[in-house]
């Protein structure tokens, strides 16, 4: 038996957009172990992409989280189809970013209100909608950012702060009532298409590169890597917890090289 003890489980993965997505790693990792998993996509374009990258038994399903009946509505589905899931991989997130960038005081209150539901109370209502579901000693992660306070993620930073919070917030709330544990993968730059859309990201993802104690840059595997393991019984000493997973860069932003690089600029 592997040390994951994932074999016959069942987890719900959100967010599987393509090939380089946090999520189709996790997805991809649970499939390794033996579990069988179930996916949600917001469209039918991207259930169409979701089709191409998974064997055909795989069940996918719509969830568009701005619509409320659309957590209903999987909740149904996946009770008329007799599912229990022993956990799920939140990978929503989504941030309206202007361009030219706007500096954080002059964010639009729309557009942080609208990232702020699909990035973070998404997964209260996930949460909440399924809480039937959920078997005895279900582990729920969602997907983070390393330092919340870096302003290379915009208004992106203080909104996954708030998930941070939010996932001590439920862990707390579901102790009531249950075992399922809720845990954050607080993940360092990744080359990720929805990254990519962040103004400027690409050098801060170089820049980043650099401060790693390794010198090199974090995979999504690895990420995933993360994931899974907390998907799994095997953290089950783990809970309400913020994993930051990245290299070691949040510990080494004064690293010789960078410092001495940038000294031999100013001289």
């Amino acid at each position: 038996m592997s040390f994951l003890d994932l074999e016959g489980k069942c987890f719900l993965v959100t967010g599987v957009a393509n090939k380089k997505s946090v999520a189709y790693f996790v997805a991809k990792s649970l499939l390794q172990e033996g579990a069988s998993i179930i996916l949600t996509v917001q469209n039918e374009d991207n259930l169409a992409k979701a089709r191409r990258l998974f064997r055909e038994e795989t069940q996918i399903y719509l969830l568009d989280v701005e619509q409320d009946d659309s957590f209903t509505d999987l909740k149904e589905r996946l009770k008329q189809d007799e599912v229990t899931l022993d956990g799920m991989l939140h990978s929503i997130a989504f941030a309206n970013f202007s361009l030219p960038p706007k500096p954080f005081h002059g964010t639009p209150v729309e557009d942080f209100l609208q990232a702020t539901n699909i990035s973070d109370f998404s997964l209260v209502r996930l949460a909440d909608a399924l809480k039937e579901l959920w078997t005895k000693e279900a582990s729920i992660v969602t997907i983070s950012i390393s330092n919340t306070k870096a302003t290379s993620y915009g208004y992106l930073g203080p909104v996954k702060a708030m998930l941070d919070s939010v996932v001590c917030y439920l862990a707390k709330s579901f102790s009531s009532f249950s075992q399922v544990r809720f845990n954050a993968v607080c993940a360092g730059p990744l080359k990720t298409s929805a990254s990519a859309g962040i103004p400027g990201y690409v050098n801060n993802y170089l820049f980043a590169e650099a401060l790693t104690m390794h010198k090199r840059a974090l995979t999504t595997q690895e990420v995933a890597n993360t994931a899974t393991f907390l998907l799994s019984s095997a953290s089950s000493g783990i809970n309400a917890a913020n994993v930051v997973v990245d290299l070691g860069m949040s510990s080494n932003y004064f690293d010789q090289e960078v410092v001495e690089r940038f000294s031999a600029t100013n001289d």
